[in-house]
């Protein structure tokens, strides 16, 4: 396994020198610890699988160095990396068996033939095919072929990473749960440098340590699941990752609280010391989840009317307005919520300001 350094890396699509619109991927450093599982989470389009192309040597970056190990990679092929990738579609042989899939990067790599059969026997019961070994590939299933093509990518022992791009894309949902599963088992026993690129926020937050959240070609926060959760550093996370999404509504700054329609709004310290003096589009974030949906009226509570409750089972949402501004509130499934007006109360350690779409505090 390898720790990946990309040094100032950048990438345009465009002929000649590129101009800030026109890069895929806006220069800027990274660095994924040996051993790490690391998803890239962001829309289409977002720069994510031209970040993971660049690191297995597919593209050539159009700026900075790729760095393996303090060793500088950034011209050599994908097959002098030592880069193992599974992509969004299966790739593996329709006349060969499940075992000779599975067995083949190790016999082209000149593996003696009992450590191969050892090897491939133990990936198989990891993922479940042990039961197929001596099957041709061609009749299996979407689900199964991808399935080996993850193997495949699993085998080897001596790669620097292992890339997924999309791999569970063609996969049946129940299907797609026990793999991420496996995966994250896989990880823990083999502590193998992985990295993973999904558009889906459950595939990136339950496989991976850590995740890079891409958007308009850079990373706007990488963090484990929790603080992507609860101090997202960008606006835009807070839209993309959480259901229902964070709440976001403007806001201005009055010494140690904020002003919303009239409701003054504590939050901590430190964020009125770094936004006083500051200009911008000040907004104020919260999760549904941090919002609590009271009746009593309180100079600490913020009057809102219930414009909506929607049951989802175990939990329900509660849409209300304060003032002009739509919050949506998670709220107990036992609780009883009526239509009219109420009161919310917002925790201020949950509370978050931000500048420009940029955290502070």
């Amino acid at each position: 396994m390898a720790e990946i350094q990309l040094q100032n890396i950048a990438h345009s699509y465009a002929t000649g020198s590129a101009s800030t619109g026109d890069y895929a991927l806006r220069p800027s450093d990274y660095v994924w610890d040996d051993g790490g599982a690391y998803a890239l989470l962001g829309p289409s389009g977002c720069g994510k699988t031209t970040l993971l192309n660049i690191i297995s040597g597919l593209l050539q970056p159009s700026e900075g160095k790729v760095v393996f190990d303090g060793v500088d990679v950034t011209e050599r092929s994908t097959k002098d990396r030592n880069i193992a990738q599974v992509f969004q579609f299966p790739v593996i042989y329709d006349s060969m068996t499940v075992f000779d899939n599975l067995a083949f990067p190790l016999r082209n790599r000149k593996i003696p033939e009992k450590e191969v059969r050892l090897r491939v026997e133990e990936i198989a019961e990891m993922l479940e095919l042990s039961d197929d070994l001596k099957i041709r590939a061609k009749g299996l299933t979407a689900d199964a072929k991808q399935t080996i093509s993850l193997g495949r990518g699993l085998v080897r022992k001596d790669v620097a990473a292992i890339l997924f791009d999309e791999p569970l894309t063609v996969i049946d949902p129940h299907l797609k749960f026990i793999l991420r599963r496996k995966l994250k088992q896989i990880h823990e026993r083999f502590k193998l440098t992985l990295v993973y690129v999904t558009h889906d926020q459950s595939e990136a937050l339950t496989f991976a340590d850590k995740v890079v959240v891409m958007s308009a070609g850079e990373v706007v926060q990488t963090g484990t699941p929790q603080e992507l959760f609860e101090e997202p550093a960008h606006t835009f996370v807070g839209h993309f990752i959480g259901s229902p999404r964070m709440n976001f509504i403007s806001c201005a700054l009055d010494q140690s609280c904020v002003v919303v329609e009239g409701n003054r709004i504590p939050i901590n310290d430190t964020a009125v010391k770094m936004a006083n003096g500051k200009s911008g589009n000040m907004q104020l974030g919260i999760r549904p989840e941090f919002l609590r949906l009271t009746s009593i009226d309180s100079d600490k509570h913020a009057a809102v009317e219930i414009t909506n409750i929607e049951d989802l089972g175990n939990y329900q949402i509660a849409t209300v307005l304060l003032g002009k501004n739509e919050l949506k509130i998670k709220v107990d499934e036992d609780t009883s919520v009526k239509m009219g007006k109420g009161f919310v109360h917002f925790p201020m350690d949950m509370t978050k300001l931000y500048i420009n779409d940029r955290l502070v505090g």
